[in-house]
């Protein structure tokens, strides 16, 4: 996992931000944090706005790339990503009202699962008719062409055994290009071998505050609320994510599929109905614990805390990292 989904990990897993239990109008803020200042500086601040403007530039990258090596290529405007929540969202999630509807957000029932594929089957590829008149050959080497060839054999085994897969925008085809001219060269930090002790040092600053004793202490008082409010077998904060997690991928797991179509046969409305009530009663006990020791604030104190000693430890590297690849504005 990167720094940035270790910190997005922490933030999820010490706050509890969102429809976890928040922190309770306190005056730190995610966006403050010592370290936040120097990822943002290399990859960038993120929002909506942003990410498609981004995404129509690299799309017209994409496009030119593809002409260059002989094919057509229409820009995709669906293709890209979608942030999980706005700060107008997190506000709202942060709400006892919308736990009470929503619990953590995580597990989608069967009618919103089958809505979502409706969606997906009414998709139509703007490259589709042009792939139609190649013939199989062709579109095996246009799909080449635009994402290269993909992971050998060696590195699929590799893979499945839990080892990683290092990607590399050279061997990625015209997407790949076209997201390294548009990301600019902060994104190159992260696997710069010059700098890898750094980012590792950065990844033990978030796997260290979760065990921080002042942490575990919260956790302890955390979990002997919830234990009142009728949920005894946690102990610690991640564990209520965690318990929902794992019974949805049980369900996902117990199900049959098609094997033409890849869709789930048979009918587990009752289980995701079940398994969705469930999230939503530990997701409000869980809020309603948080608020109450204003978890978020504290477990913040704690890790701007480790951050700020991180950032002193390291100023030089860190700096001469930024000068090298920040983000050109």
């Amino acid at each position: 996992m990167s720094v940035v989904g270790l910190a997005v990990a922490a933030a999820i897993a010490l706050s509890g931000c969102s429809s976890a239990g928040g922190g309770g109008g306190g005056e730190l803020k995610w966006e403050d944090s010592p370290i936040s200042k120097y990822t943002s500086a290399l990859w960038g601040e993120v929002d909506q706005a942003a990410m498609d403007a981004q995404q129509a530039e690299i799309e017209k990258l994409v496009a030119a790339c593809m002409k260059d090596e002989g094919f057509e290529y229409t820009p995709n405007t669906n293709n890209g990503g979608m942030m999980i929540s706005s700060g107008t969202d997190m506000e709202e999630r942060d709400t006892e009202e919308w736990v009470a509807s929503n619990g953590y957000g995580m597990v989608q029932t069967q009618e919103e699962m089958e809505a979502q594929q409706g969606e997906a089957e009414e998709y139509v590829d703007p490259n589709q008719d042009y792939l139609a008149t190649l013939s199989e050959t062709e579109v095996s080497a246009f799909y080449e062409t635009l994402h290269g060839p993909g992971p050998t054999e060696e590195e699929m085994a590799a893979m499945e055994e839990g080892e990683g897969y290092e990607y590399n925008w050279e061997t990625s085809g015209c997407y790949g290009a076209a997201q390294h001219e548009t990301q600019g060269e902060g994104q190159e930090a992260y696997s710069d071998p010059d700098y890898k002790a750094l980012f590792d040092k950065m990844n033990t600053v978030y796997t260290s505050a979760q065990t921080d004793p002042k942490i575990k202490e919260l956790d302890r008082s955390w979990a002997s609320c919830m234990a009142d409010a009728g949920f005894a077998d946690f102990k610690a904060k991640q564990d209520s994510f965690t318990l929902i997690s794992d019974a949805q991928n049980a369900i996902y797991e117990s199900m049959e599929y098609d094997p033409e179509t890849g869709q789930p046969i048979g009918d587990s409305k009752d289980a995701f109905a079940e398994l969705k009530q469930q999230e939503i009663d530990v997701a409000l006990a869980d809020f309603r614990c948080s608020k109450k020791l204003n978890y978020a604030q504290e477990s913040m104190k704690v890790q701007f805390a480790l951050e700020t000693q991180f950032v002193e430890d390291n100023k030089a590297e860190l700096d001469a990292m930024l000068a090298e690849y920040a983000t050109k504005k």
